[in-house]
């Protein structure tokens, strides 16, 4: 079978919104670069993000230039967690990396400090994977962590991520070298976990 090239592949699917108890998932505009601000210019959040800690608007400005262009490349989503109670932006959930022929993606996330400990990235990331087996119909989602980010470590455990494997040195950032820990979820694996034991499907 021939292999697609990226010039024929079909560019991901569009996402309005993914619905969660307390988040909604809506693509990132203008408009959430205040929020976003408050999210971002906390060095404590963006320890392990590949970008610096943003420190005025302008920033933001063109930490959106990026992730437009990388959106309308046709392999990404860039997502901002709304708060159902107030409307406030309070993290990102990015899904990157989109490999059509495969049926996969990777996954990347940030939340706001102030809400570190309340269950919300579990509950977008939770999610967006439901998403990206039921709509978008994708096999496998990924996810790359520095591991001593324990916290994240965990939640991808908890979401029902495995841990693969440890590539040594994998990634130069910031001024330091670090590993990484890779994760995968699989279809099969996410239906396994949602469908009740003895349950049967009719057709």
């Amino acid at each position: 079978m021939p292999i697609t090239s990226r010039a024929n592949a079909m560019p991901l699917p569009p996402i309005s919104s993914i619905e969660g108890t307390r988040l909604s998932l809506v693509p990132v505009a203008a408009e959430h670069l205040d929020d976003l601000l408050v999210v971002n210019g906390d060095e404590q959040v963006t320890r392990f993000v590949p970008y610096a800690t943003w420190t005025c608007r302008e920033d933001g400005e063109r930490w959106l230039a990026r992730m437009t262009a990388l959106v309308e490349g046709g392999t990404a989503h860039q997502l901002v967690l709304r708060r159902k109670l107030d409307a406030r932006v309070v993290g990102t959930l990015l899904l990157f990396k989109f490999d059509e022929q495969s049926r996969r993606i990777e996954l990347g996330y940030a939340l706001g400090r102030s809400c570190w400990g309340l269950g919300l990235m579990q509950e977008a990331v939770t999610a967006a994977c439901r998403h990206a087996f039921g709509a978008m119909e994708l096999r496998r989602v990924e996810a790359e962590v520095n591991p001593v980010n324990e916290a994240s470590c965990s939640l991808l455990t908890r979401v029902g991520f495995v841990l693969e494997g440890t590539l040594r040195q994998r990634w130069t950032a910031k001024g330091s070298t670090y590993d990484t820990n890779i994760y995968g979820l699989l279809a099969d694996e996410w239906r396994a976990a949602v469908s009740p034991p003895n349950s049967r499907s009719h057709v």
